[in-house]
């Protein structure tokens, strides 16, 4: 009971006030942070001196000092050290607060999830593929999140966009007949099957059907551009030699039939070069070639926008030598290499920029227009410091 002539508290009195338990306040006074006196009845008492020491303590802990620093502080001159140390461990505390709070906010949909997924197409690719077919996505949807859209909340939205950009666009990524020609002539042996793989709408299959006699089976993942391309198998009339299936690169190892040529330009990185090396492999014939291309770095100086660009589109960018070294550990014998030439962009990119142009009135906004944007952009200041490469690469 409170004596208001004297001011004692018990400690019962006291634990209300100042809403901790009986047990702490014996801790406190076990610490020597406060002084109760046992009257003669057996009752411990305390004063408004307890009590406001009690409170002072309190708002200290509210910095996250602990009990003994606390006495510390009470006890002499506050030390700075002490609590510049507190002070920067809150900081970090808080910045992991924050960052966890984003990835909860991404994740119910509340904002953005693209940060979260660039990062994890960096450190953690493959377990990042996995995560997001757990989460209900088809290889082919969750492929997409990952390298296009990267944001699992806008996806539906982002694709859209993205393919009414390309729905009109004869190229989908940088080629051109001189490079594709110059890459068929370097192959150690006359084609008889060639797989290709990522063929798009077509336009190195028609080719590589005119500069061989090979039947040439052409997948992709995408099946209007599978329909385009039928169209033109009609249209050259190449029914008899040239055949075309929807399926995932990353299935392609599983079917049993050999090919001597195995062909991918500018996909290969769908699934990683060094996954595709190895699973492909097993669908080569002994001797047989793998040809493909890939965007690489061609200077050991790139500038930081490109750094910045291409660590966010592409985080396994290497330069040539590396891919090099990977087709040899792989089991391959490199045959030859080549940078392709400015002319398969510009014929990439130029009528690009004339379809962003066509659209800008009513997509300037839209988050793929941007992106694309970006990337046509990049190309014009700095195309020189990365480029496509073509591998010929023969199975060991």
């Amino acid at each position: 009971m409170k004596n208001t002539e004297l001011c004692v508290y018990r400690i019962s009195e006291l634990a209300a006030l100042v809403g901790l338990s009986r047990t702490a306040l014996l801790y406190y006074e076990k610490l020597n942070l406060i002084s109760g006196d046992r009257m003669a009845n057996g009752y411990r008492v305390y004063t408004d001196k307890d009590l406001q020491q009690v409170r002072l303590i309190q708002q200290l802990q509210s910095g996250g000092l602990t009990l003994a620093q606390c006495k510390s502080c009470l006890d002499s001159k506050l030390d700075k050290s002490v609590l510049q140390s507190r002070y920067t461990a809150l900081e970090n505390e808080i910045q992991q607060k924050q960052q966890s709070l984003a990835l909860l906010a991404s994740l119910l949909g509340k904002k953005s999830s693209k940060p979260w997924h660039e990062s994890l197409s960096e450190i953690a690719p493959d377990a990042h593929l996995d995560w997001l077919k757990v989460q209900g996505y088809d290889e082919k949807q969750a492929l997409r999140i990952k390298w296009l859209s990267k944001d699992m909340n806008e996806h539906d939205k982002y694709m859209q966009d993205f393919m009414a950009v390309f729905e009109t666009l004869e190229s989908w990524g940088p080629n051109s007949e001189q490079d594709t020609t110059k890459a068929f002539n370097l192959l150690p042996h006359s084609p008889q099957h060639i797989l290709e793989i990522g063929c798009g709408n077509g336009n190195s299959t028609i080719l590589l059907a005119r500069l061989s006699q090979a039947h040439i089976s052409a997948t992709d993942n995408e099946q209007s551009a599978l329909d385009r391309l039928q169209a033109k198998i009609t249209q050259h009339n190449l029914g008899g030699r040239v055949s075309t299936k929807c399926v995932s690169m990353t299935q392609l190892g599983d079917d049993p039939e050999k090919v001597d040529v195995m062909w991918a330009e500018a996909s290969a990185y769908v699934m990683g070069v060094e996954n595709a090396l190895s699973q492909w492999k097993p669908r080569l014939r002994a001797n047989g070639t793998l040809v493909f291309s890939d965007l690489v770095w061609l200077t050991a100086t790139p500038s930081d926008d490109s750094i910045a660009h291409w660590k966010s589109d592409y985080p396994d960018m290497q330069n040539v030598a590396t891919r090099m070294k990977q087709i040899q550990q792989a089991g391959y014998q490199l045959v030859d290499t080549f940078t392709v030439s400015e002319q398969a962009w510009s014929s990439y990119y130029e009528p690009l920029q004339e379809r962003l142009n066509e659209l800008a009135p009513r997509m300037k906004n839209a988050p793929a227009f941007i992106d694309i944007q970006h990337e046509v952009d990049l190309y014009r200041r700095r195309l020189g410091e990365f480029g496509y490469q073509f591998f010929i690469a023969q199975r060991s």
